[in-house]
């Protein structure tokens, strides 16, 4: 029986996929459930698994992209599984072809003193120049620099270093274009401003090393740095609303929850999974949540499902070293938040300099439906909440807090 295998629907508005790579070859032998592609759609990378066991006719190349619903490989169910590989017969040994006979080198031109040699005058026009002797030929007598040869050379464009120069050219997978698209999207469709602050990190430094081990003892899980910005954020948001909005066309929808998307890096390029209702989240169950969406990130296994939606984004860039950005809106939302590394700077503290964990935070919104006053106070919401976690995140009981 041959089974026609087609492209199923990896999620709602999304009409075709790209074939990013096939996992096996025309006539393969395939076992149910095996992957046999990876698949690019404009929002994510997700294997194609066999339908049933078979032999395998493939009927799409890498890079075509194929609607929801065509055939791409057929599978015939009647062949049987190929028994163990034989090990492969020796090569008989090669019978040596007869040497050559080596071919008389032929004698290279004899080079002189003066070959390349810049006479007095034309070092110094050279050297004026900045040009050096080797990348000019010499007009002379036995090829050497002459006066006029130095006049008359020109300072070349790059220094000539004798490095390789090549390029290469790769097509750019379904998923990388469209986040090309919407990036240029965002760019060209909101009114995007951004403003800055910085947060003084002490407070979450002496939380964490006087819980993290108990934490993660009780837990399973890290206490790191999303839990307070993600709890900050949710914080900031119920504070202003407008920024946990976005614009449909002449409305403008606010919404009573919050979705945080988070940025994570897999292994096809960067992905924004959702930490869905987060207002309903402890410090366990948004670190909880962060694990378990970046492990699946990461093993390639995230759907288009845990990445739709979002009302607002938090991106880290501070994991690869960034010391301040102007993070893009991540549409149809509002605003992101931009967290970046942590460096040990000095502050004013009552009237005395000390040296504190600083870290630059950046927000950009959307200025059509979110004014400067409330951008403004959403950051600083931010900062108030991570410099002061105990009493605005916590209740003043850090224990209760993170034990539950």
């Amino acid at each position: 029986m041959i089974l026609e295998m087609k492209v199923p629907s990896p999620g709602e508005s999304i009409t075709e996929v790209e074939i990013a790579e096939w996992l096996v070859s025309d006539g393969d032998y395939v076992e149910k459930d095996q992957a046999i592609a990876e698949v690019d759609s404009d929002k994510a990378t997700l294997e194609l698994p066999a339908e049933a066991s078979g032999t395998i006719t493939l009927k799409a190349e890498e890079g075509d992209a194929v609607a929801v619903g065509e055939v791409v490989c057929l599978i015939d169910t009647s062949a049987e599984a190929p028994e163990g590989s034989e090990a492969p017969a020796k090569e008989e040994p090669k019978e040596e072809a007869p040497k050559k006979e080596e071919a008389k080198a032929e004698p290279a031109s004899a080079k002189t003193y003066a070959t390349g040699t810049p006479s007095p005058a034309a070092k110094k026009i050279l050297d004026e120049k900045g040009i050096d002797a080797s990348a000019v030929s010499g007009t002379g007598r036995d090829g050497r620099i002459t006066k006029d040869d130095a006049v008359n050379a020109v300072p070349s464009m790059g220094t000539p270093t004798g490095g390789n120069r090549g390029t290469s050219r790769s097509k750019m997978s379904m998923l990388r274009r469209k986040v090309a698209e919407r990036l240029v999207e965002a760019k060209n469709t909101t009114a995007m401003l951004t403003t800055f602050n910085e947060v003084d990190m002490s407070p979450i430094f002496d939380l964490r090393k006087q819980y993290k081990e108990d934490f993660k003892a009780k837990h399973g899980v890290s206490l790191g740095f999303m839990s307070f910005f993600t709890l900050a954020v949710v914080r900031a948001l119920k504070l202003f609303p407008a920024v946990n909005s976005m614009i449909d066309g002449k409305e403008m929808i606010t919404y009573d929850f919050v979705d945080i998307s988070i940025a994570v890096s897999g292994p096809k390029g960067l992905m924004v999974p959702v930490i869905r209702n987060a207002e309903n989240l402890t410090f366990r169950g948004v670190e909880a949540e962060v694990k378990r969406l970046a492990l699946r990130a990461r093993d390639g296994q995230i759907t288009v499902d845990e990445m739709t939606g979002g009302t607002f984004t938090i991106s880290n860039g501070g994991v690869f070293g960034s010391m301040l950005s102007t993070p893009i809106i991540n549409p149809p939302q509002s605003g992101i938040l931009g967290m970046h590394n942590i460096v040990e700077r000095p502050v004013a503290i009552n009237g005395k300099v000390e040296i504190r964990p600083v870290m630059f935070v950046a927000l950009s919104y959307d200025h059509r439906i979110i004014d400067g006053k409330e951008s403004v106070g959403f950051l600083v919401a931010v900062k108030e909440a991570l410099e002061n976690p105990i009493e605005l995140l916590m209740d003043n009981n850090p224990k209760k807090a993170l034990e539950m």
